[in-house]
């Protein structure tokens, strides 16, 4: 059986569900972030793999899910700072969006005499249009709405430090004039290895198109 996304969406919730009330031994001690997270992908691709076909993404493809028709990466953070690093492209990513979907997992973890539990606090998708920066979108809208020309635009990606030369943000510009800007929801810093926040995507109660958080009683 192939995998799509309505599965992925559905499959997500329930293995966080199922997951918040394991005892998850080979994490007892473990501090490092990232590799909680990397347990927590692992563990769900291999349960994915179980149930259905698809590809593994590899550094080279440079996400997790790499399918056209599944295009995701998988995002596992802490309930204490719920962010991460995506790697760098172009200063485009920071308007239109990273150009692949994301799946979001926030866990609390506590250790115990020989346990340690994931409390998996949120489980999130965000369609790859809604992945830009929140600030930086929705400004750019409002300037597009009040008859912004391309010398507005550029003033406006060089006071907020958006990464490129002369030749990047005017082209950018051109594209921004061109091309529709949607509502993004992330928090991208300008680093090139970006940061990715998530406090507001986990805070929209599916209030928004495109960005759906999966609850659990």
């Amino acid at each position: 059986m192939n995998l799509t996304l309505d599965k992925l969406k559905k499959e997500a919730k329930f293995f966080c569900e199922q997951e918040s009330k394991n005892n998850h031994l080979e994490l007892i001690g473990i501090t490092d972030g990232k590799a909680v997270g990397t347990y927590v992908e692992h563990k769900f691709q291999d349960y994915l793999k179980s149930k259905y076909v698809f590809t593994v993404g590899s550094s080279a493809k440079g996400i997790d899910l790499p399918d056209l028709e599944i295009n995701t990466d998988i995002k596992v953070t802490s309930i204490k700072q719920p962010q991460s690093s995506c790697p760098f492209r172009n200063a485009n990513q920071k308007v239109f969006g990273l150009g692949y979907n994301l799946l979001v997992m926030v866990y609390e973890k506590t250790d115990g005499e020989g346990k340690c539990s994931l409390d998996f606090k949120h489980c999130a998708f965000i369609e790859s249009e809604r992945t830009g920066d929140f600030t930086l979108t929705k400004r750019l809208i409002e300037m597009l709405d009040d008859g912004a020309i391309k010398e507005d635009i550029i003033g406006f990606l060089e006071d907020k430090n958006v990464p490129g030369d002369n030749i990047i943000l005017n082209q950018l510009a051109e594209d921004i004039l061109k091309k529709s800007v949607n509502q993004g929801y992330l928090t991208i810093s300008n680093a090139l290895q970006w940061r990715l926040q998530y406090k507001r995507v986990i805070g929209l109660n599916n209030n928004v198109s495109g960005v759906y958080n999966y609850d659990w009683d």
